[in-house]
């Protein structure tokens, strides 16, 4: 007997002839998907499951794939409205990064993980890269193992670049980074059935010496993992990265010989076209951060110039303070809209293009397009439901892909599956026992977290900014 039967749905396979079938099924043995088709057909093979869902009127899709995050930003979502960048480091993360403890990033990850799983993310990247103290990654790990999302840890670093506003507190030397990052990848690197994951995340590369640099790659390639890496996010990564090693970021990489297919770089909205030949050269992999590079008004990253390259793009939704939201729906839609606007031009990114970047893109970004990123038979049972009644802005329902895209929400998003396992049912998270509960622990550690960093921009100590 299958596991799970999923029968009479709309299923958006995002395989390789991108097919929607209109009247189909799905069934699921452990944590594979062994059979796809029409409902006549699989009803043929599969009519007994330990589970019957009937999706009648519902949308199936893979599950999303988030490439970048932060997730320990989640407790200073709003703090950081309305700024530079440098005050936006200055008088928040950095205070709040130097006094961060394993709870905090055990807390912050559930919320960020229950909002993405809300969101229709399955498989969630994290860069954890301020350490004042041990343990912090492992924080993130207890809340990807407890709720059963498929998760990757990037174990970020950072040992110099006092110069341009690091802190010493959350900054660590060469033998402390690779002992942890040894122990990291021993204890949990693809554990839990493969669902976790260990990956190397340099902060950037200004904010590291050459020889942890190296080190961190010998480490990737040892354990046969990925490295990621922010680069040319903003003029500042480039030329900090220049005055610091004399070549920018990017050309940084190549140098030190750190690329290949399983280096992943985020932002990059500042690439040349040298750059971009470079990557597509190398095959390296690009996480595009669409919110966040609109809310730090970073730039816009040419993302169509890339596309027509060949160079495989993701998405990531980035950490909360600089995104103020973990949901992937919402930063499809902002991508689509971001890239037609600043081309005038309605076709430079469509509705389908965008469910590739956050779907088999991303699985490509990632190294897994075997495993995830679209639904088709001998492929992980990573995918979620889609319900446009739950929705009033989801209806009338016309084609799945652009009304996901353009006019839903997470409240469409009704169940989520991950390795096979039924996370989340009529639009409850089925690992925990109180969401709200959980909730109401966050909002105090991230009170708490304020205080201990005198972090004064919020309740009354907030200032009204009109600007004008």
């Amino acid at each position: 007997m299958i596991d799970i039967l999923i029968k009479n749905a709309t299923i958006v396979t995002v395989d390789e002839d991108r097919r929607v079938l209109f009247d189909g099924a799905l069934a699921i043995k452990k944590d594979r998907i062994i059979a796809i088709g029409s409902t006549e057909d699989v009803l043929k093979e599969y009519r007994e499951a330990k589970k019957i869902i009937d999706a009648k009127g519902k949308v199936i899709f893979p599950g999303f794939i988030n490439t970048h995050n932060h997730l320990f930003q989640t407790l200073l979502k709003g703090l950081g409205d309305d700024m530079v960048l440098k005050d936006w480091l200055a008088t928040m993360t950095f205070p709040a990064a130097k006094h961060i403890t394993r709870e905090d990033t055990y807390l912050a990850a559930m919320q960020g993980c229950i909002e993405g799983l809300h969101s229709g993310i399955t498989t969630m990247v994290d860069y954890m890269y301020p350490h004042n103290r041990e343990y912090l990654s492992d924080g993130i790990i207890d809340a990807y193992r407890e709720l059963g999302i498929r998760g990757i840890l990037g174990r970020g670093t950072m040992n110099t670049g006092i110069q341009f506003g690091v802190q010493k507190e959350i900054m660590q030397d060469v033998e402390t980074v690779e002992k942890d990052l040894r122990r990291l990848f021993e204890e949990y690197h693809n554990s839990e059935n493969g669902r976790i994951k260990i990956w190397v995340a340099p902060a950037a590369m200004w904010s590291n010496t050459k020889e942890m640099l190296k080190m961190l790659w010998n480490v990737t390639n040892e354990y046969d993992s990925h490295f990621t890496v922010h680069i040319s996010e903003t003029p500042f990564d480039r030329e900090a990265t220049k005055e610091l090693h004399g070549k920018v970021d990017i050309e940084l990489l190549e140098e030190l010989g750190i690329v290949g297919p399983n280096v992943l770089m985020v932002h990059c909205v500042y690439l040349t076209e040298e750059d971009m030949e470079l990557t597509k050269k190398y095959d390296m992999k690009v996480s595009h951060n669409t919110a966040s590079n609109m809310y730090l008004s970073s730039g816009v990253a040419p993302i169509p110039e890339m596309l027509r390259k060949g160079i495989t793009v993701s998405l990531g939704v980035d950490g909360a303070a600089s995104n103020n939201s973990q949901d992937m729906i919402e930063l499809m839609k902002l991508t689509a809209l971001q890239h037609k606007v600043n081309k005038l031009d309605p076709l430079a990114m469509s509705a389908e293009k965008v469910l590739e970047l956050a779907t088999i893109d991303g699985a490509k970004a990632i190294g897994m397009e075997d495993e995830i990123g679209s639904l088709e038979v001998g492929k992980k049972a990573d995918l979620i439901i889609f319900n446009p009644l739950l929705n009033p802005k989801a209806i009338p329902l016309h084609n799945p892909v652009s009304t996901l895209v353009y006019s839903s929400s997470m409240q469409n998003v009704e169940e989520v599956i991950v390795d096979g396992n039924i996370i989340m049912e009529d639009s409850k998270i089925l690992t925990i026992e109180d969401e709200k509960e959980v909730l109401r622990k966050v909002q105090r550690a991230a009170d708490e977290l304020c205080q201990r960093g005198n972090i004064t921009n919020k309740g009354p100590g907030h200032i009204w900014n009109s600007i004008y």
